[in-house]
């Protein structure tokens, strides 16, 4: 759920990003395809929860992790992570398939060589009381 303390967390997490690259409001606002006024109310906190694909313009043109954006934003996260093949195809698009699949059987062969359960842990198997 957003907060307006999301949104302030989210506009400083930007600007100090944008400030560290020395663009400007415009710059960014030009390389998202979007208008400065809307990259300046982000910034300041005014848009309490940005679309996602506005976010997702943001962390390509800062060069900003888009999970933590989302998470700064207040958008409800998935507890698991993404199983490898996913993440594999997501986190290294240009890569042959050839490649990947290669990548998934070393994973596979290390997991089982140390006795390691990719499906991890069942829901609560892992916390403690």
């Amino acid at each position: 759920m957003a907060t307006t303390t999301n949104a302030v967390k989210l506009g400083n997490a930007l600007k100090e990003r944008r400030t560290e690259l020395e663009l400007t409001i415009k710059e960014v606002a030009r390389r998202s395809c979007m208008t400065d006024s809307n990259v300046l109310r982000i910034e300041r906190g005014d848009i309490p929860q940005p679309r996602p694909e506005t976010l997702k313009s943001l962390a390509d043109v800062l060069g900003l992790e888009l999970s933590d954006l989302f998470n700064l934003a207040g958008y409800v996260q998935p507890k698991t992570l993404p199983s490898l093949s996913p993440y594999l195809r997501s986190k290294y698009a240009d890569l042959p398939e050839s490649a990947a699949k290669e990548m998934e059987a070393s994973f596979a062969r290390i997991a089982a060589k140390h006795g390691y359960d990719p499906s991890g842990p069942r829901d609560g198997e892992d916390e403690r009381e």
